[in-house]
């Protein structure tokens, strides 16, 4: 009875079919998708599902429940609640892993070095030795001048691209304190290698080492700016000014760039993706993008000319709106659910449910408190508005900081590697990706919390 999934992105025309249907079938349930956990309980949304679902899902096992957002039905299930999860099933954006030496027949990550490695746990070490493979490959196939890499945190993929592959790379993070890890780094990095020349007789040999720039790329243009700005070769000269930056940057930048992201977070991604169709310097972009609740969608929050979602036209005249609270349901794993235990599980669903019953209590005695569901991140979100506050406010007077360019910083989990082909084909495959990951979320969360 299980229904694997029918549609491909194989064209534009067939990536746009798979998000239509998704469309289609998630529009009915969009008080489901559009509300916060916490008002599944405050508004009495259960209300709104079937009865015999309900009745259903209430005198089921907690093991059963942490099954269906992976699609799995129970026999004795109502068909409509079968068909339902398993259309649901069907309409799911694929996670198995692609066998990297079919698409990159030199494939072979190597094992980085204890100095490489240093502060990485293994998680980063596993994603900044495969990462930095497939873009070395990239590189070479586009013949690269440059890599870029984008929201670099403090520098580790780009360091092993520098110092391993030899490639020449720019590393570029919204957060100055981290710019200055990547720099001190880098130096104990460069005295190991350093040494080891010398110790094998190649003392002549020059080292990559990755430049580093501050900025807040909160913008197509700033990104585009950026491909033609920073001189690989040769000592770099603080510019007085951005205009000079750029006559700079003109004059000694190679003809072809990469744009690289690991967890490249938000509207990071959308941005590398559009900066690839738009500047003629990028050849490939290599993103693992993250954090779509992050993302920027129109006709939400303020009003902009740059949107995250949706990016394609086609996507837009399907009129699709996800909003906040379907985009926070992007950022549940499906598979995480189904590995947790029967204990696990119901410590999550305690915390949801006394989660709901404190707001409530603040929405009925304290209505000027309770006004948003967002309690127990309120004050993540105002450390997070305090160190913007900061960064916009910091002086441009560190040499390669450049503060008052507008930027994002960030993080990852879906891999996209796209080629400069001159065809927008990236715009409704984002879209697919984004769409698909909100939707396929909803069900376990809403059902969870019931």
């Amino acid at each position: 009875m299980a229904k694997q999934c029918k549609y491909s992105c194989d064209s534009a025309a067939e990536t746009l079919e798979w998000i239509k249907a998704i469309a289609d079938f998630i529009k009915p349930f969009s008080f489901l998708i559009n509300a916060h956990v916490v008002n599944f309980f405050k508004d009495r949304l259960w209300e709104a599902v079937d009865e015999d679902w309900l009745q259903c899902l209430s005198n089921e096992s907690v093991e059963s429940l942490l099954l269906i957002p992976s699609g799995i039905v129970q026999d004795h299930w109502p068909t409509s609640l079968k068909e339902f999860i398993l259309t649901l099933k069907s309409l799911f954006y694929p996670r198995e892993q692609a066998d990297l030496k079919k698409v990159f027949p030199n494939f072979q990550p190597t094992s980085l070095n204890s100095v490489l490695a240093q502060g990485m746990n293994l998680k980063k070490k596993h994603e900044v030795e495969v990462l930095s493979d497939i873009v070395s490959s990239v590189a070479s196939a586009v013949r690269a001048d440059a890599v870029i890499d984008v929201g670099a945190g403090q520098g580790y993929l780009a360091q092993v691209l520098a110092f391993e592959h030899q490639l020449s790379v720019v590393a570029i993070d919204a957060c100055s304190h981290h710019g200055k890890v990547t720099n001190a780094r880098a130096e104990r990095i460069k005295k190991h290698y350093m040494a080891q020349m010398r110790k094998f007789g190649s003392g002549n040999q020059r080292l990559n080492v990755p430049q580093t720039i501050t900025c807040n790329i909160m913008s197509l243009e700033t990104l585009k700016s950026l491909t033609t700005m920073s001189s690989h070769k040769g000592d770099f000269q603080q510019p007085k000014s951005i205009e000079q930056d750029l006559e700079l940057g003109l004059a000694g930048r190679g003809s072809s760039l990469v744009l690289a992201g690991l967890h490249a977070c938000g509207d990071l991604s959308v941005t590398m993706l559009k900066t690839l169709l738009e500047c003629e310097e990028v050849r490939a972009v290599i993103s693992i993008g993250c954090c779509y609740n992050l993302l920027s969608e129109e006709g939400f929050a303020n009003a902009r000319i740059q949107y995250g979602f949706p990016m394609s036209c086609g996507v837009k005249s399907v009129n699709l709106s996800l909003g906040k609270s379907s985009r926070d349901l992007a950022c549940q794993s499906a598979e995480r659910w189904k590995s947790l235990g029967k204990d696990a599980g119901l410590h999550n669903f305690e915390l949801h449910a006394f989660r709901a019953a404190f707001q409530m209590v603040l929405h009925k005695y304290f209505p000027e408190v309770g006004i948003s569901p967002s309690i127990g991140r309120q004050g993540k979100a105002l450390r997070r508005k305090q160190q913007r506050k900061i960064i916009k406010s910091e002086p441009q007077a560190e040499e390669s900081t450049y503060s008052d360019l507008p930027q994002m910083a960030c993080n990852m989990e879906e891999a996209c590697s796209v080629t400069h082909s001159g065809e927008s084909e990236a715009e409704p495959y984002w879209d697919l990706l984004v769409t698909s990951c909100c939707f396929r979320a909803s069900l376990g969360n809403s059902y969870s919390s019931g």
